[in-house]
């Protein structure tokens, strides 16, 4: 699609203003419910899906259906990203009325970063045609470490604090306790970090990491950066209430690794197959309506065999 400067401003304005209601209805801290976290789970899947219906409209059956198929890519990946933050939010001892404030502000800082990312690769596409081929390799090998990982339970390992974010709790020092919502406070006349912005940070720093896979996984879906940032941006807004909605569900979805190695591994081959048409190979290419169905049929499989096994572990 040819997306003019206004479009993307205001796209841009929308998504600014959704994420100020957002932030304005969670501004004071308490326990989410499963009540709340369902319904505005519902209502961001509602508006995405709006959306792509409005892409119909303005760019037609293709842009709609690269939508929806890296729409619901983007959002399994985070599915799988809430394990790590279990981890983080366990790690820090976040108190249950802050958790939402970190996810809040961890995952806008992530949109914020993820954008830089895909401004990048719309650079490098345009320009190396054949980075593809990296792209392809990368996810191909994503998808094995994805079932190396399950095989050693790798959401059961405890969570380890990147490099840059120990060097900066290192700079600046940290609070021994949190102090409500506050981000820095002065002890001994030094201005300290508080635990609630580490954890924000861990959040934040981790979700760009999970992006150096989730971003050549939707460029294999299209090379429109309009759909790949709007398909991003709506999968992360509505993550936070995710987190709340199916936290105890997680557990139960212990093949979800093992679905997303196969869509990774798919999109990886078709990267691959995409790459060598481009370089004037004959090979079949798969369509976008092939690709939806399959990452959908893969998801419904995948989530039928983890509650299935859960149940009978139980029983």
């Amino acid at each position: 699609m040819t997306i003019s400067l206004t479009v993307w401003l205001l796209t841009i304005a929308a998504l600014c203003a959704l994420v100020g209601v957002d932030f304005f209805i969670g501004r004071t801290p308490h326990d989410v419910s499963i009540r709340e976290a369902a319904v505005w789970t519902v209502v961001w899947v509602v508006l995405a899906c709006l959306f792509g219906l409005g892409l119909l409209f303005y760019g037609g059956s293709g842009p709609t259906g690269e939508f929806f198929a890296g729409y619901i890519t983007e959002k399994s990946l985070s599915v799988d990203n809430l394990f790590v933050f279990v981890l983080i939010m366990g790690k820090f001892a976040v108190p249950s009325q802050y958790q939402q404030r970190v996810l809040m502000v961890g995952v806008l800082v992530a949109l914020v970063l993820r954008a830089g990312f895909i401004a990048a690769g719309a650079a490098i596409i345009s320009t190396f045609s054949w980075v593809f081929y990296l792209f392809g390799a990368f996810l191909i090998w994503t998808a094995w470490k994805l079932v190396q990982d399950a095989r050693k339970g790798g959401h059961e390992e405890e969570y380890e604090e990147n490099k840059l974010l120990r060097i900066a709790e290192r700079r600046f020092g940290v609070a021994d306790r949190y102090h409500g919502t506050k981000l820095w406070i002065r002890e001994n006349g030094k201005w300290v970090m508080t635990p609630m912005l580490v954890v924000m940070l861990a959040i934040g720093s981790t979700d760009v990491l999970f992006a150096l896979d989730s971003i050549p996984a939707i460029y294999g879906l299209t090379q429109d950066p309009y759909i790949v940032f709007t398909a991003n941006a709506f999968a992360l807004m509505g993550l936070r209430q995710l987190y709340f909605l199916i936290g105890g569900l997680l557990k139960k979805l212990v093949h979800l690794s093992y679905g997303l190695s196969v869509i990774l591994g798919f999109i990886g081959v078709k990267l691959v197959l995409h790459a060598l048409h481009e370089s004037g190979v004959h090979v079949p290419e798969i369509s976008i309506p092939f690709s939806l169905g399959f990452i959908v049929l893969v998801l419904a499989v995948t989530t039928f065999t983890s509650l299935r096994a859960t149940r009978d572990q139980e029983t």
